[in-house]
């Protein structure tokens, strides 16, 4: 036992070493070069293993219970919930509460729930709250679905068509971030009767729905929250909007599998309601198998990667560096949904997009430049270690890797206005071009007599878009334009660069943000994110376009998209925003990324998604939370039950 042991402390030790220099802030290499990463600094204490014995939440605070967690009923989550929670507000887009809340293209349903699922495996929805497949009308206006009877609210009510009604008129009244993207697409959202819900699409002056791909993305994007616990909060916040959105709602009625149990500034903890409606045979006929969801909030990705090798995480939604030596050099338990490089789907794109109030940025030479510049090859190689497709295999565009939305575009159209990086001499002779040289002899160029110096900047412990921030950094260097960096705690970041009714403040010159993955209305709904004007001027815009840019051309083409059913047109038209991006280059993206890390460790939990594995229909990579991938918590069982 003894030799066991140190075996494993040795063992331990090496993967720590092997994490933290590949997870720190990288030096410049060359592309084919191995990572050569500084060191960042260890956590100062390694979790401990959870006991197995099983304390009862009747017997003890949930404080104690969250500390020794019996591990045989917990999965146990990283890389989703970074900083403490805020809150519990289902209207609010400020909770900072990543296990419980995110309304998106594949929403997270732990705790509240959608009336659809949306599949980003098969493109299809499938009912949650809802019973059976919506319908539109003819003149595809109107979309009609119904509530299931069995659908309860966690106090014992029943889920209505009200419910849906009024949800919607909250977010139109107190203009909620749902309510101000959806305003101008969807009229009224009404119930015909207890179960039955009709959502009536916004008409252009032709009669037709202004955009029927948002009025359907809404039945699988958007929570129902309870009509009765809504008045309570208006009531208690005298319906006042800025406090109606600050709420913490910490008596939050929910309808989902699990709410919350406890949480701190170093753990998330979620337990199941054995009460859920969806053991009924209408839905899942049985509740997910783990009673406990827990979150440890780790310092970095670098002590979330020991975790996971130490078999304290099972499900790793981060950037774990080198993934595959987990099971190739270690033989671990662990797995990728996909079992070669990229090790998962590229849906996503993580993007540097450019502060264009700051100074030179409104240049394009400036923006060209640095963009040419960039050693992508470096980032996709050692802050990406490989999972991800480099921009020779899939060359850059407004569309994400997958053989669909790579159908959607011209390519032969665009080809000579793309870059693959590393083009130091064509960057500088765009600067010289330009008139944007070095004057005064300090190795940095000047516009217009003032030296051109950047802060590039993501959150802290973000391993993979650190390392390529640096890579950023060090392209501005080659062409003789300062970039220095900093990483701001996500906390502070997020409510930067979040904030679009306002320039962004100093430090934010160059910052990473991501871009809509996979979803019903892609890939328009991602372009609409990244280059759409009507998110400037929100005061809280989680949508997109955080560099604050605006080009009416861009508005219309993206507007009349959503109307266009003509697949060639359709193709026109994106290869038209694709050449206009290509063109103004107001960010570019760094790295194909999937929508979601999807890493798990099979030491404790077994049966997750992976390619191949007989699901119909098939669950997604995206951590048992998101969408249909929350099907995968139905099916996992415990290696020794």
């Amino acid at each position: 036992m003894k030799h066991k042991t140190l075996w494993w402390l040795l063992s331990s030790l090496t993967i720590l070493a092997l994490f933290l220099s590949a997870c720190g802030a990288p030096t410049e290499a060359p592309a084919t070069a191995e990572p050569t990463e500084e060191a960042t600094e260890a956590p100062t204490e390694a979790p401990t293993e959870a006991p197995t014995a099983e304390p009862t939440a009747e017997a003890v605070a949930p404080a104690d219970v969250a500390a020794s967690l019996p591990r045989n009923e917990t999965l146990y989550f990283n890389g989703q919930q970074w900083g403490a929670v805020v809150g519990w507000n289902p209207y609010s887009s400020s909770n900072n509460n990543a296990m419980a809340i995110s309304q998106q293209d594949s929403a997270r349903v732990t705790m509240f729930e959608t009336p659809y699922l949306y599949n980003m495996l098969d493109g299809q929805v499938y009912p949650l709250l809802a019973d059976g497949d919506y319908t539109w009308n003819d003149a595809r206006t109107e979309i009609t679905f119904k509530i299931k009877e069995a659908a309860k609210w966690s106090d014992g009510t029943p889920v209505t068509a009200e419910d849906v009604a009024y949800t919607w008129a909250t977010h139109v009244k107190y203009n909620t971030p749902t309510g101000a993207s959806n305003a101008d697409y969807i009229d009224t959202i009404e119930a015909l009767d207890s179960q039955t819900v009709v959502v009536k699409a916004k008409l252009d002056e032709n009669g037709k729905a202004v955009n029927p791909l948002m009025v359907a993305a809404y039945v699988s994007n958007n929570y129902v929250i309870q009509k009765a616990w809504t008045q309570t909060l208006e009531e208690r916040t005298g319906g006042d909007a800025t406090e109606l959105l600050a709420d913490t709602a910490e008596d939050v009625v929910y309808s989902g599998p699990y709410h919350k149990f406890f949480t701190d500034d170093t753990k998330v903890v979620l337990i199941r309601d054995d009460n859920y409606w969806g053991q009924d045979a209408s839905m899942w006929g049985k509740l997910p198998a783990p009673k406990y969801l827990a979150h440890t909030i780790f310092k970095d990705n670098a002590a979330g990667s020991v975790a996971l090798a130490q078999g304290e995480v099972d499900v790793s939604q981060q950037f774990n560096s080198n993934v595959q030596v987990l099971w190739l050099n270690y033989g671990l338990p662990v797995s990728t949904y996909l079992p070669e490089a990229p090790y998962g789907i590229g849906a996503s794109l993580p993007t540097a997009f450019y502060n264009l109030n700051s100074y030179g940025l409104d240049q394009l030479a400036v923006r060209k430049a640095i963009a040419i510049a960039v050693d992508y090859p470096t980032i996709i190689a050692n802050a990406m270690t490989n999972q991800s497709a480099t921009f020779d295999q899939v060359p850059r565009s407004l569309m994400n890797p997958t053989p669909g939305e790579q159908a959607l575009y011209d390519h032969e159209a665009v080809k000579d206005l793309q870059w693959a990086g590393n083009d130091i001499e064509g960057a500088k002779k765009l600067l010289d071009d330009a008139g944007i040289v070095d004057t005064d002899g300090d190795g940095w160029r000047e516009y217009n007599g003032q030296k051109l110096s950047y802060v590039a900047t993501c959150p802290n412990g973000w391993s993979d878009w650190q390392a390529a921030i640096e890579v950023v950094a060090a392209a501005g260097k080659k062409i003789g334009i300062e970039i220095t960096t900093n990483y701001p705690e996500w906390s502070v970041y997020q409510t930067v660069v979040t904030k679009s009714d306002a320039p962004l403040a100093e430090g934010y010159d160059i910052f990473m943000m991501w871009s809509a993955g996979a979803g019903p209305t892609m890939p328009w709904g991602r372009i609409r994110n990244m280059l759409s004007s009507e998110f400037i001027g929100m005061a809280s815009n989680w949508n997109g376009n955080w560099g604050q840019y605006s080009n009416p051309d861009v508005d219309a083409l993206i507007q009349a998209i959503p109307s266009e059913s003509d697949p060639a047109k359709l193709k026109e038209m994106y290869t038209e925003l694709v050449k206009i991006y290509l063109s103004d280059i107001p960010s570019f993206t760094l790295m194909y990324r999937p929508q979601s890390f999807h890493t798990v460790n099979e030491t404790v939990w077994t049966g997750f998604p992976h390619q191949d594995d007989g699901t119909n229909p098939p669950v997604p990579p995206l951590d048992l939370t998101d969408g249909w991938s929350i099907a995968g918590l139905y099916n996992l069982t415990l290696v020794n039950p």
